[in-house]
């Protein structure tokens, strides 16, 4: 759900979580009230309460940001060392598939195999 125009996310601390969530949880105020004091939607504060009483404090911690150890990207760049034997072993493939007889034109789902060696010849 988007905010309205010129209405920005206002980041809250774990402890201002958890003393918004206490508030609701030892109060006899509903959720509805608690939220509009505190200018957070009603269906917020329900994940923050879910959360808190499953994880405590650590439960509201922000998610969001940059995960450690993701994968998601482009692999980086080896070192030179690590290129160059990369590079070698694609020409010792290919002059292999030379010695068979066949080399490799396109690329992906457009590879093809062709034979350089003429049919005749055996």
């Amino acid at each position: 759900m988007a905010h309205p125009i010129g209405k920005k996310n206002v980041m809250r601390t774990p402890e201002e979580k958890e003393k918004i969530v206490l508030e609701y949880l030892n109060g006899k105020t509903g959720t509805k009230t608690i939220a509009d004091n505190y200018d957070i939607h009603n269906n917020v504060l329900k994940t923050w309460v879910k959360k808190y009483r499953k994880n405590g404090i650590d439960g509201l911690k922000s998610q969001t940001g940059k995960q450690k150890g993701s994968n998601i990207g482009r692999p980086r760049k080896g070192t030179e060392i690590e290129e160059l034997q990369r590079q070698l072993a694609k020409k010792d493939i290919e002059i292999e598939r030379l010695k068979k007889g066949y080399t490799v034109k396109g690329v992906g789902a457009r590879k093809e195999y062709v034979t350089t060696f003429d049919k005749n010849m055996k």
